[in-house]
């Protein structure tokens, strides 16, 4: 059965509607049978079939927030975009409801594929993909098994198999370190059958420490303000499930990153705590059409929603050199 989803009719993005696009609501369904909701943008002139692109991230956002940025800027430059919510998250169907799978996630970005390549308005031929954040990883999963992606870009990316392995900075990298956090989450698991429903672990709290590390300052001031929050979003609100971290410890989504044929562009901030996923997930790469941007003086969230520092321009000559 299809989930029956009930979709926003109204504007309610954490950015400004621009006059230069074509908004509407649409689905599609992945290969697990999950319906997914996205935002579509179409330039106002739309003369034939145009290279698409379809955009998701960040790891726990909804296609309201940065996503939708990226998707209608694209758009107003001259390209068919869907910004999606994956499944199990905002509008998007799924249940149980906040959990994230690296295999299902990815397949969210092919199953988006599917669907800008049978749109009208779309060239089958000319599709990229984009993905912010965690989904900057599973963008570069997708492309190493979708030959149909022809150009991928990822913006201040994370390794969500790394992060959640090793921790951040790989300060818990070790089989003990590992053990102890698989004897955590499987213990949930076990609290969470006898509860019938998984525990959330809690998203941003409503107020940072004056001495919390400078990124979780940064995701504070982009989720929990009228900057970037939003009600459905898993940040700004309740997060993910405790558990969702279990399929991401044993299932590296970037272990066959170095088989990419097609063109991939890494782009980063100089000052983002995150900088050490791009570089190293760019060494893996191969071929001459592979790229790192690093953006001076950004940080991970500048990459959000600042035009300051979001290198479109560099983003749109990529997409214009390998979706022709």
């Amino acid at each position: 059965m299809k989930d029956k989803l009930i979709l926003s009719d109204e504007w309610d993005k954490v950015f400004p509607k621009s006059n230069k696009v074509r908004h509407s609501k649409v689905t599609f369904d992945n290969r697990y049978g999950i319906t997914l909701a996205a935002d579509m943008y179409l330039p106002l002139e739309c003369d034939g079939k145009l290279p698409a692109i379809a955009v998701c991230g960040p790891f726990g956002a909804v296609k309201e927030q940065s996503s939708g940025l990226y998707a209608q800027e694209l758009a107003a430059r001259g390209f068919v975009t869907v910004a999606f919510d994956p499944s199990y998250t905002g509008e998007s169907g799924g249940m149980p409801r906040y959990v994230a799978s690296p295999d299902i996630n990815t397949e969210d970005f092919c199953a988006a594929v599917d669907f800008l390549s049978n749109l009208k308005e779309a060239d089958s031929a000319k599709i990229g993909i984009l993905g912010i954040c965690g989904w900057g990883g599973m963008a570069l999963n997708a492309a190493a098994i979708d030959t149909r992606i022809k150009a991928t870009v990822a913006s201040t990316m994370y390794d969500m198999s790394r992060v959640n392995a090793n921790g951040y900075f790989d300060l818990n990298d070790s089989s003990d370190a590992r053990f102890e956090l698989k004897k955590s989450l499987n213990a949930q698991r076990t609290v969470d059958f006898a509860k019938g429903e998984p525990e959330l672990a809690g998203g941003l709290p409503d107020a940072v420490a004056e001495d919390a590390p400078q990124y979780v300052k940064d995701y504070f001031a982009y989720y929990k303000t009228d900057r970037g929050y939003h009600a459905r979003s898993l940040n700004s609100n309740g997060g993910w499930n405790k558990t969702s971290a279990l399929s991401f410890i044993n299932m590296p989504i970037l272990s066959y990153a170095h088989e990419i044929r097609s063109a991939v562009l890494l782009v980063h901030g100089e000052k983002a705590h995150s900088l050490y996923f791009s570089k190293d997930a760019y060494k893996k790469l191969k071929g001459d059409n592979k790229f790192l941007h690093i953006v001076k003086d950004a940080s991970h969230t500048d990459l959000y929603d600042k035009y300051k520092y979001i290198p479109f321009c560099r983003i749109e000559a990529f997409y214009r050199e390998y979706l022709k």
